[in-house]
């Protein structure tokens, strides 16, 4: 389970928006405020705009940012079956990725990476541990220590149409009743 962060995206017309905090805990539950975000937007060699939120470590968000080559979206196939290219393509390429940068565990046979949640092309994914993906029936998800809060309040916030004020309501909330949730929020959109 997450003990820090809350990542938050939503989804308003034809633009996504993710936002999160920005702390950070280790092993002894001590917390720091780090500058390195951990929400951030990346190119693919196409130049289509990612945006990336991540929960579990900070080590797996610097591999996804500086590291990770995203496999380009074939116009004619992939973008008409956008789940089936993060299934084929995109998590094959995460998952070579972590494991070269020395990140992926590894736990009675069983081989896991961790969780974030990854915008393309107007769509949000929710990346799980065990590399499976989902897609929520919202227009909005979120994931880390502050999870379940942050759902309520943009489940609350529905009838908002400021998407970046319903996210950092959502990210206030979980900052409120949540230990591991702390300014200052970060938000990007594509």
């Amino acid at each position: 389970m997450d003990t820090t962060t809350c990542i938050v995206a939503l989804k308003q017309g034809n633009k996504v928006y993710i936002g999160g905090d920005s702390a950070a805990t280790n092993d002894s539950l001590k917390i720091s405020i780090r500058k390195d975000p951990k929400v951030f937007l990346k190119d693919d060699p196409d130049e289509n705009p990612w945006l990336f939120g991540f929960t579990s470590s900070y080590r797996m968000g610097q591999l996804i940012q500086h590291v990770l080559i995203l496999p380009i979206i074939d116009k004619k196939k992939d973008e008409k079956d956008l789940f089936g290219y993060m299934v084929r393509k995109f998590i094959p390429a995460l998952q070579k990725c972590l494991r070269e940068g020395g990140y992926e565990h590894k736990k009675e046979e069983r081989i896991s990476g961790g969780t974030f949640i990854v915008a393309v092309k107007g769509e949000i994914f929710k990346i799980q541990s065990d590399y499976q993906v989902s897609v929520h029936a919202e227009n909005f998800c979120a994931t880390g220590c502050g999870e379940d809060l942050a759902l309520g309040a943009l489940y609350a916030t529905k009838d908002c149409e400021d998407p970046e004020k319903r996210l950092n309501i959502a990210l206030e909330a979980a900052e409120t009743f949540s230990a591991g949730v702390q300014r200052p929020f970060i938000i990007v959109s594509a």
